[in-house]
Order: structure tokens, then sequence, then C-alpha cells
């Protein structure tokens, strides 16, 4: 018997309709998870905000982990858009090591103003469905992508690994905020100061 293929609809394959309908899940995801908060979000009131329905749903998305995956990714990239944007006019005037400070310490201070979506990331990390982490590996590169645009021009073996420190880093301390094992000014000092430690030999070279 043929197996047929229950995987989501690529994003680079949907049509202008299919991708309204997918961003109007998103979107929906996105409003219901600040208003109740990620662990009392069910698919079924995602579908009903938005008005697609459920069978439906499931061709964009294979399950609710990468629908709030691939929700958390659209979010954080358009917040990275904005934070390279408000750099960009400084990129002959500050230190290049305190411009990524600042670009780090501003998107701390975003996620401070949407706990809820802090929240999100942090249960996303552990979904082991393979779309959301597909998902989760973008919002990866988005961040490497940033940083690079703020950050010195490094070797290519150095800056690999500074952009994986730094991305983990962030990842691992907005994770400790959450789960209310540290202050979020302590996260905060915390994750500047390893980009200080990573970065400065390089601006000094």
């Amino acid at each position: 018997m043929t197996k047929v293929d229950l995987s989501p609809r690529p994003v680079e394959a949907m049509s202008p309709r299919q991708l309204e309908r997918r961003n109007s899940l998103i979107s929906a995801a996105l409003a219901l998870v600040n208003e109740a908060g990620v662990e009392r979000l069910q698919m079924k009131h995602v579908c009903e905000r938005s008005g697609v329905a459920l069978g439906t749903a499931y061709r964009y998305f294979s399950s609710k982990d990468h629908l709030l995956a691939a929700a958390i990714a659209d979010w954080h990239r358009l917040l990275l858009a904005d934070l390279v944007a408000e750099q960009r006019g400084s990129r002959h005037g500050p230190a290049e090591t305190d411009r990524v400070v600042r670009f780090v310490r501003n998107g701390m201070r975003a996620y401070q103003r949407q706990p809820q979506l802090a929240r999100l990331r942090v249960a996303v990390a552990a979904s082991t469905d393979p779309f959301a982490s597909e998902a989760l590996q973008s919002l990866a590169r988005a961040d490497r992508a940033a940083l690079d645009a703020v950050g010195p021009r490094l070797p290519p073996a150095a800056g690999e690994l500074v952009r994986h420190i730094v991305g983990h880093s962030w990842q691992g301390e907005l994770t400790a905020w959450v789960t209310g094992r540290t202050t979020l000014d302590d996260a905060r000092r915390r994750l500047e100061d390893v980009v200080r430690l990573v970065l400065t030999p390089y601006e000094a070279a």
C-alpha cells in the first residue's frame, strides 16, 4: 500500500492564499499565548480565533509544537530586524563590542515586555517535533545573521564559534529567567558579560 505523505506543505511552495492562512494561524497563536499563556493553548482555540478549519491547519503545521515554534521564530525574526536597524546608524560610532552588547540588551528588554513570548520560546525549545526543530533552526540562523550585521568582522572559524556562544547564552539566560532561577537583571548582565568576553579580544586585535 502506498504511504501517504502527511507532512505540512513547505512555506516556499504555498500560494498567496495559503500563506495568508498560515499567517492567520501564527497571529492567532501569538495573541492567545499573550492572553492566556502557552500551557493553555490548544489547536482548536487557534483555529477558532483565526477562522481556519482544524483539518486545514494541519496542512500547514504538523502539531501545536510546530505552530508555536514557527510563531516564535517569526516574531523573533521581526524583533531582530528592528534591533539591527537600531544599530545600523551607529555602525561607525560606538565600539563594535558595545554595539553587540546594546543589541542583546535591547533584545532581552523586548522579551521583558513580552514575558509570555519568552516562556513560549523556552517551552518550544524542548519539543521533539522535527518540524518544530526546523523552525527553531531558522531562528538560530536569524540570530547568527543579525550578530554578523551588528558585530565586528571575525575570522570564519572564530565567527562561527562566537555566534554559537552568544546564541546559546541568550537562550540559556532566557531559560534561567523564565524558570525562576535568576532575575532578569542578572540574566541580562551575564549575557552582556559573555558578549564582552568573547568579542573584546578580536576588537583589540
